[in-house]
């Protein structure tokens, strides 16, 4: 199977590109020393995370239980599930340690500190729980200088659940665009987490894991000092919304939606493609950056950038396609002429993780134009 072959939409991933980028970052993290858990959820693909832990990543960062549960079923035993769990979910964390999986699970409250000691008395499972800090206000977790911290490392230890670390996620990362405020995020996180687990070692508890990690953060950082390992996610293969940050280059990004001309609106300058918003998603990251991506780039079918072209609108199955700017309204062209029925591109997404999400399956694309299907996998 080959490009010009293939059914559309579909999603395609640059095996050259990918392996580039995990071997740049796996490099970076041997160079400064930590241990390198990748997260997961941005491919949900078995074929990837073989390639990351190839390169000499040392287990997984997940974001759903069945991630964990169909990795573990793989082979892979060392898991973190980074999602302050729901008491509800304790049966299915504790069937998958029964079964030899070293998850790991994180919380970031008291009352469900209490569910994980009264759940692990009845199972008699001691479990391991990571606490969850807050770093930079943008999701989850506890200050690390909040009481809180304290009062939940006491209420696991009593309870003789192992306080095996802390972990942090610097999603506020996504929102910069310079080099200097990369860092100073970097070290932001570190310090913050680094703290978290002095306090908890402080009053006795042993905290042995320092867990920090979000892509823009891992490629700034440029002292992990006290930290043990990093964590990071769409690195392997990034995306516009990485590029505004400014971690990745265009040529970097190495998932694509392959899509098919369908047809025109010639008045308007528009291009229609049968990939909408089910196929790119509806995440509009790069909305509220410096450069405004609409719903992808489009790119020829060798993956050369068609520059002043995106993709301005998208309905359920129909992609618009047209000149980015509205001052080159009077540079359409024949639009029909340069983009006939039956061509076909590929579309750079702004958000890796949600557009991959929207597919069964990815298509690997080797350097020889050669396709291999690889699995992915959906749900909680």
């Amino acid at each position: 199977m080959t490009l010009d072959l293939l059914d559309t939409p579909a999603a395609i991933i640059d095996v050259s590109r990918m392996q580039r980028n995990i071997a740049s970052m796996q490099k970076r993290m041997d160079a400064l020393g930590v241990k390198f858990r990748p997260h997961v959820k941005t491919s949900k693909c078995l074929n990837v995370v073989r390639a990351q832990l190839s390169a000499g990543a040392r287990g997984i960062t997940v974001s759903t239980l069945k991630e964990a549960e169909n990795f573990f079923a793989a082979g892979i035993t060392d898991i973190l599930y980074a999602v302050s769990i729901a008491p509800s979910k304790l049966w299915r964390a504790a069937a998958l340690r029964k079964r030899g999986c070293d998850l790991k699970i994180t919380v970031d409250n008291a009352s469900a500190a209490t569910a994980i000691v009264e759940f692990a008395r009845t199972q008699r499972d001691p479990l391991e729980v990571w606490i969850e800090i807050d770093t930079d206000g943008h999701r989850s977790g506890i200050k690390p200088e909040d009481d809180a911290l304290l009062d939940i490392g006491r209420i696991l230890q009593a309870g003789a659940v192992k306080v095996g670390g802390v972990m942090t996620h610097a999603g506020s990362s996504y929102e910069l665009n310079t080099r200097e405020a990369l860092t100073a995020l970097a070290e932001q996180e570190r310090a913050g987490c680094v703290g978290a687990a002095q306090r908890l070692r402080s009053t006795g508890i042993a905290c042995e894991t320092v867990s920090i990690g979000s892509t823009p953060t891992a490629l700034a950082a440029t002292n992990l000092d006290g930290v043990t390992e990093v964590r990071a996610g769409v690195y392997a293969f990034f995306d516009l919304v990485m590029h505004n940050i400014g971690v990745c280059a265009i040529e970097d990004i190495a998932l694509s939606v392959l899509t098919t001309v369908i047809g025109h609106q010639q008045d308007k300058g528009w291009v229609i493609v049968d990939a909408g918003w089910m196929a790119m998603s509806r995440d509009r990251g790069t909305s509220k950056q410096s450069h405004d991506f609409g719903y992808g780039l489009p790119c020829a079918l060798d993956g050369t950038p068609l520059d002043g072209y995106m993709l301005i609108g998208a309905n359920q199955e129909h992609g618009i396609l047209a000149r980015a700017r509205p001052e080159h309204t009077a540079d359409r062209g024949d639009v029909a002429l340069r983009f006939p029925v039956g061509t076909r591109l590929r579309i750079l997404p702004n958000h890796a993780c949600a557009t991959g999400a929207q597919f069964p399956q990815y298509h690997a694309l080797e350097l020889s134009g050669h396709l291999t299907e690889w699995g992915r996998f959906h749900g909680w």
